[in-house]
Formats: C-alpha cells, sequence, structure tokens
C-alpha cells in the first residue's frame, strides 16, 4: 500500500537560472537546431544519405508542425554542402526525330553558358547569312553559273532550231516548255495566225511537227538535266558560302565542348540544318509562320550554376507536374520543345528532395509517379493528357528521359507508414530507411543549455530582445510543462519559437530591452486569455451550478471524475460528476454512456475491466447477485478513455456498500484487474481543472485530487496550483491502488480478513460485502416466495 501526500516542491520541476554562466542570450553564439534531441532520427538520416546503395531513401516518422521538417531539411542543406553540385540538363531539338527532343547534360555552369552561345550564334546567323550572299564573291560566282547556264540552254535550243529549220519551222519558248511553230517570213507564227491557216496546211505543218518530236523531247530532256546541274551547282556554291560563314563558330563550340560527346553531335546535326535550310534566315522569302528558328535555342532546363553543393528541394504540393514537370501548350494547342518545365525531380537531381507524404498520396499520380521514377531510375516526362491516362489529342512530345541520381526524403505520420509498408510493396524496396523522431528530448543540464543556445538563435535570426537567464530559464519550464513531464523537453521548436516571439513583445510592451521571466510568464497567460473562452464558459457552468458538481460535504455512490476537453489550441480540464444506483437484479452492470453509444472502445473495455476486479475481489464464495447502472452526469457528447474507472469503481462500492464519499476530492486513474492505478493522460489539465473549480468557490483547505502514483513525475502545474498547496490550501495525493484511493476518499480502512475469511466490521470490504449479501439475500427471499407458491399451486390441483 503506497499513499503519498506531495508538496509544493514535487508539483513542478524549476530551472535554476543560476546554472547558467550568461547574463543574456546575447553573450552565446547562435547556434543551428539541427537534431537537437534527435540522436536516433540523426544516425538514421546520417545513415540513409550516406549509404549510395539503391533504395535507401528516408521516411521520416515526424511532425511538420512541430518542425521536424525544417529540422531535416537544415540537416541535408549541412551534408549537401559539402557534396559536388550536380550538372545542368538541357534539352534540344531533335534534328531526326523533331517531337522527342534530345536530353543533354553539362557540368554546373555550362548549360547556361551554351545556352547563351547558341543564342548569340542565332543572333550570327540572322545577320551574317543575308550579308554573305551579297559579297562581290558570291555575285560573281552565282552569275558565272547562270551565265553558263543560259550559254549552254541557249546553244541546246539554237541547235534544234537549225534542225527544224530545214522544214520551214522554228522553235520557241511557252510557258509550258519548247513548242515548235510554223516560220513566216523570218518569224515564228503566233496561235492566231496558225489558226486562220488554212485546213490543209495546218495539217501539213502538224506533221511536219511531228516529225522533229523526237528531237525536241530530247533537248528538253537535256534542258532539264541542265536545270538540275545548274541547280546542284548553285546549292553547293550557296552551301559553301554559308558554311564558310558560319563555321569557324561551330568549329570553336565543338572544341570547346570536346569532352561532351551529345554537344558535338547536336552542333554537328545543327550546322547541317543551317546550312539545308538557309532560306529561312531570308526574310520575305519563306512565310514567317513555316520559318520557326527556336530549333536552335536551347532550353536550359536545370541551372545549377548559382548552387554551393548539392540541391535540396521541397516540395509543398507534390503532383504529377510538380515533381516530374510539365508541358506547356501554346496556341492551336501546339507546343514545343522550349515550353518543357521542370519538375522537382529535374531540380532535386544529384541531390534531396522533402515530401510531405500526405500531400503525395491525395495528389492523383502523385505517388505513382515518384515511385515510377525511383524505380526505374529516370524522370519520364509524358504530356497533360498521356499522364492523366487519357488519349493524346494534340499535338505533344516525347521529351528523351532524363537519368535520375537523388535521395528522396517522406515526412509522414505513423499510420501512413504502416499503410505503405504494409500495402505498397514498392515502398519497401524504394523506402529502407525510417527516421522516427521523439516528440521529447531527456531535460539534462546539457539540453538545457541547448534550449538557451536556441532562444538565442531565434533571438538573433529575427532580431529580437536578448533573455536573460531567468527568461532562460522559463523557456527551459514551459518546454517540460508543454511535454507534461519533469525530466523531459519538447522538441517541438515550433512553439517554442511562438513563445520565444511573443515573450519579446511583452517585453516591449512593458517597455524593457531584456527579456525577463515575467514577460514569458505573460506571453503564456495572455495566450491562454486568448484561446481560453470555453474554459471560462465551462467553469461558469459548475460555478452557478448549471453543471452540478460538488467540492464539499459527502454523497453515497456519487464521486468527482476528472477529464480532459481536447480543443485542439487549448486543451482543459473539468470535474465530471460519476454516479452509481445499484439493485437487486442478475448482475448487469450498466453504463449509460456505453448504451446510447457515447462511448469508445477505450471507456467499454475500462467498464469491463471494473467487472473483472469485482468479481475476483468479492465473488470468489459467492455470485454476484446485483445489477448497477453507471454514468457521467450531464455528459451529452462522446467520451473514449479508462481513466474514469478509477471514479467509477468507487461510485459503485459506495452504493454497494452504503457509505459516503468525500465531495471535496476528486479522482483520476485507469485501472487494471488486480486493482492497481496505472497511467493517464493530461494529468496537469485534470488538476487544474478541479483546483479552478474550488478556488472559484472558495478554497477550504481540504479539497485536492487523487492520482496514480506513476504519474508523479507528469506534474508541471501553474504557479497558482504549487502556491494553494505550499499553503496547505489544497492537496495532491498519488496512490499505487484504489484502495489506497478509498482510504483516502471515504476514511474507510482497507483491513485484511481474518483466517476465516471474514473482515472486520466496519472496514470498507465488510460493508461492501453486507451489501452485496442484502441484494442477494432479498433474491433468494423472492425465489422462496416464488416456490411455495408453486408448491401451493400443485397442492392445490
Amino acid at each position: 500500500m503506497t499513499i503519498r501526500q506531495l508538496t509544493s516542491a514535487q508539483l513542478r520541476r524549476t530551472c535554476d537560472p543560476n546554472q547558467f554562466n550568461f547574463e543574456t542570450t546575447a553573450d552565446l553564439n547562435p547556434t543551428s537546431v539541427g537534431l537537437m534531441g534527435q540522436p536516433r532520427a540523426t544516425k538514421a538520416l546520417q545513415f540513409g544519405v550516406g549509404i549510395p546503395s539503391a533504395g535507401y531513401n528516408i521516411y521520416v516518422l515526424g511532425n511538420s508542425s512541430m518542425g521536424h521538417r525544417e529540422m531535416v531539411e537544415e540537416f541535408l542543406r549541412d551534408v549537401a554542402a559539402k557534396q559536388p553540385v550536380p550538372n545542368d540538363w538541357l534539352y534540344v531539338h531533335n534534328f531526326e526525330t523533331n517531337q522527342k527532343p534530345q536530353a543533354i547534360q553539362l557540368p554546373a555552369g555550362d548549360g547556361s553558358t551554351f545556352c547563351k552561345e547558341m543564342e548569340e550564334m542565332l543572333t550570327t546567323h540572322k545577320k551574317e547569312l543575308p550579308e554573305a550572299f551579297e559579297t562581290e564573291e558570291y555575285l560573281n560566282a552565282s552569275d558565272k553559273i547562270r551565265q553558263a547556264y543560259k550559254n549552254e540552254r541557249d546553244g541546246l535550243v539554237e541547235t534544234l532550231r537549225e534542225q527544224v529549220g530545214e522544214d520551214g519551222l522554228t522553235v520557241v519558248r511557252t510557258s509550258t516548255g519548247l513548242s515548235i511553230v510554223p516560220l513566216v517570213e523570218g518569224r515564228a507564227m503566233t496561235n492566231d495566225e496558225i489558226d486562220q491557216l488554212p485546213v490543209n496546211e495546218q495539217s501539213e505543218w502538224q506533221k511536219k511537227s511531228q516529225n522533229w518530236d523526237e528531237e525536241l523531247d530530247d533537248t528538253v530532256r537535256k534542258i532539264r538535266d541542265l536545270d538540275t546541274k545548274t541547280s546542284d551547282e548553285m546549292n553547293e556554291l550557296e552551301r559553301e558560302i554559308a558554311s564558310s560563314s558560319i563555321n569557324q563558330k561551330y568549329e570553336e563550340l565543338k572544341t570547346k565542348y570536346a569532352d561532351h560527346e551529345q554537344v558535338v553531335g547536336y552542333l554537328e546535326k545543327s550546322f547541317d540544318d543551317v546550312v539545308d535550310n538557309l532560306s529561312d534566315f531570308f526574310p520575305g522569302e519563306k512565310d514567317d509562320s513555316s520559318a520557326d528558328l527556336r530549333r536552335y535555342e536551347v532550353n536550359l532546363l536545370v541551372d545549377n550554376s548559382e548552387l554551393e553543393g548539392a540541391p535540396v528541394i521541397t516540395e509543398l504540393n507534390p503532383r504529377y507536374h510538380t515533381l516530374m514537370g510539365r508541358i506547356e501548350y501554346e496556341s492551336q494547342h501546339t507546343t514545343h520543345f522550349s515550353n518543357i518545365r521542370p519538375g522537382a525531380l529535374h531540380k532535386a537531381n544529384g541531390g534531396y528532395l522533402v515530401v510531405n507524404v500526405s500531400q503525395l498520396l491525395s495528389s492523383r499520380n502523385g505517388w505513382d509517379s515518384l515511385r515510377r521514377a525511383l524505380t526505374t531510375k529516370e524522370i519520364l516526362l509524358q504530356p497533360s493528357d498521356r499522364a492523366d491516362g487519357n488519349q493524346v489529342l494534340t499535338k505533344s512530345l516525347d521529351p528523351a528521359p532524363i537519368p535520375l541520381n537523388l535521395k528522396v526524403i517522406l515526412i509522414g505520420d505513423h499510420d501512413i507508414w504502416y499503410r505503405l509498408y504494409s500495402r505498397e510493396e514498392d515502398f519497401q524496396q524504394l523506402f529502407k530507411v525510417k527516421a522516427e523522431f521523439s516528440d521529447f528530448m531527456l531535460r539534462t543540464a546539457e539540453n538545457e543549455l541547448a534550449y538557451a543556445e536556441y532562444v538565442a538563435t531565434c533571438c538573433r535570426k529575427e532580431n529580437l530582445r536578448p533573455f536573460d537567464r531567468s527568461a532562460v530559464a522559463s523557456i527551459v519550464d514551459y518546454g517540460s510543462w508543454y511535454q507534461e513531464h519533469q525530466d523531459r523537453l519538447t522538441t517541438d521548436f515550433v512553439g517554442l519559437a511562438d513563445i520565444i516571439r511573443e515573450s519579446c513583445y511583452w517585453a516591449g510592451a512593458a517597455g524593457r530591452e531584456v527579456v525577463n521571466a515575467a514577460d514569458v510568464q505573460t506571453a503564456i497567460d495572455e495566450y491562454n486569455y486568448r484561446v481560453n473562452l470555453k474554459e471560462e464558459y465551462e467553469l461558469d457552468r459548475i460555478k452557478f451550478q448549471r453543471r452540478m458538481i460538488d467540492t464539499a460535504g459527502c454523497k453515497v455512490g456519487q464521486v468527482n471524475g476528472l477529464s480532459v476537453w481536447d480543443w485542439p489550441d487549448h486543451p482543459y480540464g473539468a470535474p465530471n460528476r460519476v454516479t452509481a444506483r445499484t439493485w437487486q437484479g442478475d448482475s448487469a452492470i450498466i453504463h449509460i454512456e456505453r448504451e446510447t453509444e457515447m462511448a469508445g472502445p477505450s471507456h467499454n473495455k475500462g467498464l469491463l475491466t471494473l467487472i473483472g476486479f469485482l468479481g475476483g475481489q468479492y465473488a470468489q464464495d459467492q455470485g454476484l447477485n446485483f445489477s448497477a447502472s453507471l454514468t457521467f452526469e450531464q455528459s451529452y457528447g462522446g467520451t473514449d478513455g479508462d481513466s474514469a474507472t478509477a471514479a467509477e469503481l468507487i461510485a459503485l462500492l459506495s452504493s454497494l456498500g452504503d457509505f459516503p464519499i468525500k465531495q471535496n476530492i476528486a479522482i483520476t486513474g485507469s485501472l487494471n484487474q488486480l486493482g492497481e492505478m496505472q497511467v493517464i493522460g493530461g494529468v496537469n489539465e485534470k488538476v487544474q481543472g478541479f483546483f479552478k473549480v474550488c478556488a472559484a468557490r472558495g478554497l477550504t483547505g481540504d479539497q485536492g485530487v487523487i492520482l496514480p502514483l506513476i504519474n508523479e513525475c507528469d506534474l508541471m502545474l501553474d504557479q497558482e496550483v504549487v502556491d494553494a498547496v505550499a499553503a496547505g490550501k489544497f492537496h495532491l495525493w498519488v496512490v499505487e491502488t484504489i484502495f489506497d484511493a478509498l482510504e483516502i476518499i471515504t476514511d474507510l480502512k482497507i483491513l485484511p480478513a481474518d483466517d476465516d475469511g471474514i473482515y472486520p466490521e466496519g472496514s470498507l470490504h465488510a460493508l461492501v460485502l453486507e451489501g452485496l449479501d442484502r441484494l442477494d439475500s432479498d433474491d433468494d427471499e423472492d425465489d422462496d416466495e416464488e416456490e411455495e407458491d408453486t408448491d401451493e399451486a400443485e397442492s392445490d390441483a
């Protein structure tokens, strides 16, 4: 049996400001939070980023709202700073297959340089190529070819003309080619003149002309061959002129990028395409809409020129296109390789990508696209329609895939990790490292100093007022209060940063340049005041008996239990009246919340545990022949948890044994079937909830709360409770078993049975057994009467 009344010193652990060897945080060197207080997660992350094997991506079990994402990012940035900068990635036109842009990688910084060089070269082409064809060299050479063509063509025509002249015919050029017509007075007859000839002359002329058809066809063929030859000569001349104009720049680039085979190959194809499509560079010779010179540009997809180390990218909206990239469309549903945009995988390639897994799973195709990319080790960008599983109806692109080499860090909770691990086979192969964050760290002198350094970092980073030693000590105490444990400190640095900022504000409002402990307490009090309206309403309901709670006197079958209203921004505790009624029955214990489906599974388990205790304690030699009902009075919402089991059992035993329970004492505690008090949550809120009710009515000096012994280390009570206990106006007891609690809340003794199994008269067990016997004997009398009535009826018959 363990009963201990706590002193004020045991209700809250306080940090001694004198343990710090600084006057204010301005004297400290700011330090990064890093993975402070997370040794397990630190080792896991170090292993995950260090092992080069495939599949060792990392799942961080953490909470972004507690700053764990920021801590991971800071860790990764420190690691990435020591690693090489990855290559730039570019997309260029594929001169062999237009719809399949080619991917090229270059050392960091060279991508932007190459992009500018190609842009400058295109500008030069537009200017210098037209000029090259205005030079005397080109004009003379082209005139020579044209003149040679003219001379030879005219010679062929003249030869044919001399031949047909013997028959009074001649050769003329028409819109359709060469034609043989009659010759009159040294000139060729016109079509009108031919039509006016007598029929017999026309027939004669046609016969003569047909005799020369073979020679005419031969001449036309020779002229056509001459056209082709001349065209080839002109083309070759133009290629020579163009080549001599642009070759030097291309050769310079090929020499510069000689170690990059893809670049050299691209330059050669680009050179050939320019020479083969010279008309695209001559304004007016081609419709502007068809002369798209963007094919000579370079799409710098990933530019790492500004990086110092490997990239660390956090994607806050992880959907298909934000991860894999996208292809933008122009008017008339067309696109171009210059419209390819990078995704987070492109930007993080060669480094680290941080993704919130809940957001990833909520997006269409997000997880599938990431899984596929990690499995294939490449980024394959698909058009929008195809990515959505639909048929592509527009003219689109199939960009060449880009090799993928990075570490992906997913951040999520245990539930999502378990779901992925158990249902997604690929997840086990792709995310082999689990880095689990703890929401607390041990409260050691080293970690208390780390808190001080964190305060200094926040002050320096956000230009806040420095904190003196007392203020830092208060922040340390706040860390334990937040964690609800005297020997632990919270690792919710987001919440800590808020208190630091708000403390600085209230120090400024008070005209202080240095934040002290009073400013920290003001920040805490002001926050509570902003969010505790619901709690104040509940307190008023109890104060004015709209919710009935007794804090004085004694009642049978009634006890003050304690519960927590779990509001997200301000959970608070309040007492609950727990009542029990017992009567003759068939050993059924009814819990009204359970029957009305207002209770959760944990609460229902507590009720069944209570029944197990009763059977083990009082029904070894007799049955439990009674009925009972239990309820939380004036409770109309759902309830769960088993921390009211102790209160429910006390109310039930009181009703069975007809002994009173002190209403000035509240109790909270979970029970097992052996009657041992088990740990409960929200202990500080529960104690403070009952204290506020008592204080509102006036502290009497005999009020207090009974807690499980195991919860003593969780106490980080407000200073007003600590002061009241120190003054003897309020009390806290910790107990090990329900019997310890019964001695405090009833003043009855828990005495053992004698050798015959009989408990001393007036002891608690004796009173309970007497109550059970009374209800059971009443049942027996009713049964005897029924048997007598049955016997008499049979006798009459």
